[in-house]
Parts: C-alpha cells; sequence; structure tokens
C-alpha cells in the first residue's frame, strides 16, 4: 500500500474519532447542579436551556464532522481529486490560471456540500435557543460578500504561491514565505477600513459616560486608539462580544451592540482592559511572530512534497501540478497541525489569564470583569463545566469558573 495514502486515511479517520472521543467526554460531563459560583447569573431554566445548547451542538458538530470526513475520504479513494485537474486543466490555460480554477471547484463543492449544515446551525439551532436574528437575505448575502472576498484575497495569495513555485526555483519557499507574509500584514492593515465594513456597519460610539471612561482607559495604559466605534452585531445574533482590529495607529475598539446592552459601564471597561492586556503584553506580537515562523516552516516541508510521484500516486492523480500538490501536502500535514493546534491553545489559555491578571490590576476592579464574564456565559448559554481532555483538545480560552477563580485571587 502506498504509505502517503495510509497516513493519511490514518490521520483524517483519527482526528474524526478524537473529536467523536473528546465531544462524548465534554457531554459527559455535564453537570445536573449549578455550579455555586453562578447561583446569582443562572437560573434552573436557564441552566438547563444551556446544558441543552451544549448537547444540540455536539450531536450537530458529530454528524456535520462526520459526514464531511467520509465525503473527503470517498473523494480521496474515487479518485476525486484526479477528476477535478482533468476538469481544470481541460480550459488550456498556463499553470497560474489552471491552479485557480482547481482552487475555486473545490471550493465551491466544499462550500455547497457544507451549506445544509451551515443552514440548519443558524435557522434551526441558532434560531431554536433565541440566537439567531439573520435572515435569508443576509445569509446569502454573506455568501457571496465571502465569495467575492474570497476569490480576490484567495486568488491574489494563491497566484504569488504558484508563480514562484513555477519560476523560483530552489528558495521558491522562500519567496513564498516572505509574500505571504507582505499581503498577510496588509491585509490586517486594511481590514478595518475597507474590509469589516463590508459585514457589519460600524457608527462611531457616541459621547458619554462610556466613550469617555474607554479613551481615560487607553490613555491611562499609554494605548492608542484611532476610534472606538459600535458594531450592528444584533443583525445577525443576540450573542455579545468586543475586538480590537488593525495595528499601529490604525486600531479601532469594536463593541457590539449587544455588549452594550448587556453590560454595565464598568464590566465594558473590564472586558477592554483584558483586550489590551493582549497588546500591553507582547501577546498579539508573540502570536504573529509565531503565525510567521510556522508558516516558513510550513512552506520549506511543502517544498520537498510538491513534485513527490508516491504522493500523487496515492490520489490516483494522472498529472503532477503545483496546485494539487498544495492540497496534498496540506493532507498529509493534518496529524502536525493537530499537534501544534493543542500547544497553541495552551499558550492562548495562558495568554488568556494573563490578560485577566492585566485587567484586575489596572482597572481595580477584578469583580467588574468576573461579572462581565458571568453575564455573558448566560447571555451566551455558554457550558459552565466542559471536560478537561476537550479544554486541552479544543478551547484556546479557559473554562470561564478557572478564569473567576483566578480574578477572585486579585481580592484576597
Amino acid at each position: 500500500m502506498n504509505i502517503y495514502f495510509f497516513i493519511i486515511i490514518f490521520s483524517l479517520t483519527a482526528v474524526c474519532l478524537l473529536g467523536l472521543i473528546s465531544r462524548k467526554l465534554n457531554r459527559s460531563a455535564l453537570s445536573p447542579e449549578l455550579p455555586e459560583e453562578f447561583k446569582g447569573t443562572f437560573n434552573a431554566d436557564k441552566y438547563r436551556k444551556s446544558q441543552d445548547y451544549t448537547k444540540a451542538g455536539i450531536g450537530f458538530e458529530n454528524i456535520s464532522s462526520t459526514f464531511m470526513t467520509l465525503v473527503t475520504l470517498l473523494f480521496i479513494i474515487c479518485g476525486g481529486f484526479n477528476i477535478l485537474d482533468i476538469w481544470a486543466t481541460s480550459f488550456g490555460y498556463n499553470e497560474i490560471i489552471t491552479g485557480l480554477i482547481f482552487f475555486a471547484g473545490l471550493a465551491i463543492l466544499s462550500d455547497l456540500i457544507s451549506l445544509p449544515f451551515s443552514l440548519y446551525q443558524t435557522f434551526v439551532i441558532e434560531e431554536k435557543f433565541g440566537f439567531n436574528k439573520t435572515n435569508l437575505k443576509t445569509f446569502f448575502m454573506d455568501k457571496i460578500k465571502g465569495y467575492l472576498l474570497g476569490g480576490i484575497i484567495g486568488g491574489i495569495l494563491l497566484s504569488g504561491i504558484l508563480l514562484f513555485f513555477s519560476l523560483a526555483g530552489q528558495f521558491a519557499w522562500a519567496w513564498c514565505w516572505l509574500f505571504i507574509v507582505v499581503v498577510t500584514l496588509a491585509i490586517q492593515y486594511i481590514a478595518p477600513t475597507w474590509i469589516l465594513p463590508l459585514f457589519n456597519k460600524f457608527t462611531p460610539l457616541e459621547e458619554g459616560e462610556l466613550k469617555d471612561k474607554i479613551g481615560q482607559f487607553a490613555k491611562n495604559n499609554g494605548f492608542e486608539i484611532s476610534g472606538i466605534f459600535m458594531i450592528d452585531g444584533s443583525k445577525r445574533s443576540t450573542k455579545a462580544n468586543a475586538y480590537f482590529t488593525g495595528f499601529g495607529k490604525k486600531k479601532r475598539i469594536a463593541l457590539f451592540d449587544t455588549l452594550i446592552k448587556e453590560l454595565s459601564t464598568d464590566e465594558i471597561v473590564a472586558v477592554l482592559a483584558h483586550e489590551i492586556g493582549h497588546s500591553k503584553l507582547g501577546h498579539i506580537r508573540k502570536m504573529i511572530i509565531m503565525s510567521i515562523i510556522n508558516t516558513g516552516i510550513v512552506f520549506l516541508l511543502m517544498s520537498f512534497f510538491l513534485g513527490n510521484k508516491d504522493l500523487f500516486a496515492a490520489f490516483g492523480m494522472q498529472n503532477i501540478s503545483i496546485h494539487a500538490g498544495l492540497i496534498f501536502f496540506a493532507l498529509l500535514y493534518t496529524p502536525v497541525s493537530v499537534v501544534l493546534s493543542v500547544f497553541s491553545n495552551a499558550k492562548s489559555r495562558k495568554h488568556e489569564f494573563e490578560a485577566d491578571n492585566f485587567a484586575a490590576k489596572t482597572t481595580k476592579t477584578p469583580s467588574a470583569l468576573i461579572g462581565a464574564l458571568k453575564k455573558l456565559s448566560a447571555s451566551n448559554l455558554s457550558n459552565l463545566t466542559p471536560h478537561p481532555f476537550y479544554v486541552w483538545l479544543e478551547y484556546s480560552h479557559p473554562p470561564v469558573l478557572k478564569r473567576i477563580e483566578n480574578l477572585k485571587s486579585h481580592n484576597a
């Protein structure tokens, strides 16, 4: 048996089974007894609803991930990539255009297969639990915008990669690495002004206590911002959130209108203090650097496999091409990607604790962030008792009870 075929089939199957096991453990960890810490935030009905929401999510993920894995395995075994490659090549264009046709066909096929799951999740599960505010028009307009944006950005990125691997010889991987880094950073710079407004309306936060307190906190902690905006998040969901976009002098604070409605002024400032903490403590810079290093390693490894005949034989390919090689390497890289994500999540959870500590120290009111975490957990129907293995495998943030326990130590 072709060793690459075995590795890829085994990896995809193992990852699917690992997900099923972790979600089963997570479901088993659901406790009928409300944690003492949340008895003032959750009532019995709300807590039961949060557990039902977790169960619904687990069941949905089990079905969707298993189905998509089976489709992928069948596509590989039945020579789907070879059929797609023959179709893309039949247009008679050069390697770059052919590659773009190949990727476009694969992306559209994948999206069409996953579309029923996206619709079900949005209009059945999220609707049932009172989260969904999206209508079909908005849903499909988001799809169209995503296609256009993905076509433009994805087309630029893929064209550059295909061009460099076609012409740059031995050091093509390094040119691809540099190209991806430059384009990615450029996108981060223009996203707040040109990309994100395509999906949400950004309204400058009106004058008042909230804006004054946020501005004063940012100034006191040497955090420069270009603006504070409210997002019409309620257009799609009742879930609340806040985040920063851009970097340098282009940093923006973005508050969901649902967050402003749910939390008090001090609680919102505490949430933003946490986010500012990520920047002041160098977390964002560290993650960018690690991402850049990881991208370089991936391209270096990729360069050894793009022309590997045995790898192409594993997929029953008639022709060896750069565009197909990119996909095959990504599939071969699956187990490495899973292992790296576990380490990345562990690092991220550590950063979250550190950002919480920063917020507690700088606001001098850890109770404000505790209150925000409790309210957000209740409004988002969060799972309060996730299984440790599921947290280890999937969580980029610590469980909320762990975060509250850490914050309470600042009151001691």
